[in-house]
């Protein structure tokens, strides 16, 4: 077999090298980070599932002032609907924690997150975003059709070998096998019957789906540098996805205070929990994991958990307090490095790449 960098990949998304952005919602995946990836030759994507429609709006705009190059939205397939059933209970135990940064206790009132999911849709829709990419699940099938219909390519997030044929059969271009490795949330459908995900390790996870699909596979989940991109192209991979690597870049969104709890921990440091948004997610273990696993509670379901952690986190990131906030990461940290351009990252990763091909 015959490895090279030049993927079919990279000709149908109209990118120079096989390498996504991971879609990292929430502060992290920035317009400019999406931009500079893009600009670099891979294709950069805007995290936009907490985004409300107007800021989508005003991110994709930002975006295309400051790349030509093809770009994505990832988005949440999913309906938020909240469930209110424990509020009290889960209150009471976060108004602790709203102590320790100094925030004011909140009542046990029913909580209402905004459904945007129809409306952000809408927005790539009518901005011709090059390529959709969803968590969660699939686009729903009138979607699919109208992202069909107006030129996008459409990239699903599948954590097992199950999910990527449902992918495929509906209609998605490419695949990403998401690993346990992977930091933020798992990707999986049914959380129903996998309350912490589905976790198959990426090198065994990728071969098993390019076995059982005909479209292109992307591998993420603890891919840093060029030798985790070599060993996804081996393992039968057209491309990688790299998210936790470009959570240091001059260009993320990420707090200082997250940027520098990541770079003073190693490959131990993560666990997947499901405290901060009620969705199983791997990040840095921090006092706010510790003291809700001593509870011994139940989070709420998402996106309630989400809603109901929301003032914590954002007090805890105004305070450059790392240890209330929803520190997402994979498990390659000790490979992160501080101060690189998003450019520079990727010029680093094909530059090994190449190097070891040839």
């Amino acid at each position: 077999m015959t490895l090279k960098l030049a993927t079919d990949l990279c000709q149908m998304f109209g990118i120079r090298y096989p390498i996504f952005l991971a879609g990292m919602a929430g502060g992290p995946g920035t317009a400019g980070l999406a931009a500079a990836v893009s600009n670099a030759g891979g294709l950069g994507t805007l995290g936009a599932a907490y985004m409300d429609p107007e800021t989508i709006h005003r991110a994709i705009r930002e975006i295309r002032e400051l790349t030509n190059a093809p770009f994505g939205v990832n988005l949440f397939a999913i309906r938020a609907e909240d469930d209110n059933t424990r509020i009290e209970e889960a209150q009471r135990q976060l108004n602790v924690m709203r102590d320790n940064v100094g925030l004011p206790h909140v009542k046990a009132e029913a909580l209402h997150t905004p459904d945007y999911f129809e409306q952000q849709f809408a927005v790539v829709l009518e901005e011709h975003v090059p390529v959709i990419s969803t968590a969660f699940g699939v686009l729903p099938a009138k979607m699919m059709e109208q992202a069909k219909a107006a030129g996008m390519r459409i990239v699903t997030m599948v954590t097992t070998v199950e999910e990527a044929i449902l992918a495929e059969q509906a209609g998605s271009d490419a695949i990403v096998a998401q690993g346990t490795e992977a930091g933020g949330h798992r990707g999986t459908f049914d959380i129903a019957n996998r309350p912490m995900g589905a976790n198959i390790g990426t090198m065994a996870l990728v071969p098993q789906i390019v076995d059982q699909v005909r479209i292109p596979v992307v591998a993420a989940g603890g891919i840093m540098d060029g030798r985790g991109l070599v060993a996804a192209l081996a393992l039968g991979a057209q491309g990688v996805q790299m998210g936790t690597r470009f959570l240091t870049a001059q260009e993320s969104g990420a707090a200082p205070a997250y940027q520098r709890k990541l770079l003073a921990s190693n490959e131990e440091s993560t666990v997947i929990t499901n405290v901060f948004s009620g969705r199983p997610a791997r990040g840095v273990a921090n006092a706010f994991i510790k003291l809700w696993d001593k509870s011994g509670l139940e989070p709420l379901p998402f996106p309630t958990q989400n809603t109901a952690t929301r003032d914590i986190r954002n007090a805890s990131a105004k305070n450059s307090n790392p240890e209330y906030m929803s520190l997402w990461a994979g498990q390659g940290l000790l490979m992160l490095t501080a101060g690189q351009t998003a450019a520079s990252i990727v010029q680093e990763v094909v530059d090994q790449a190449q190097k070891i091909l040839h």
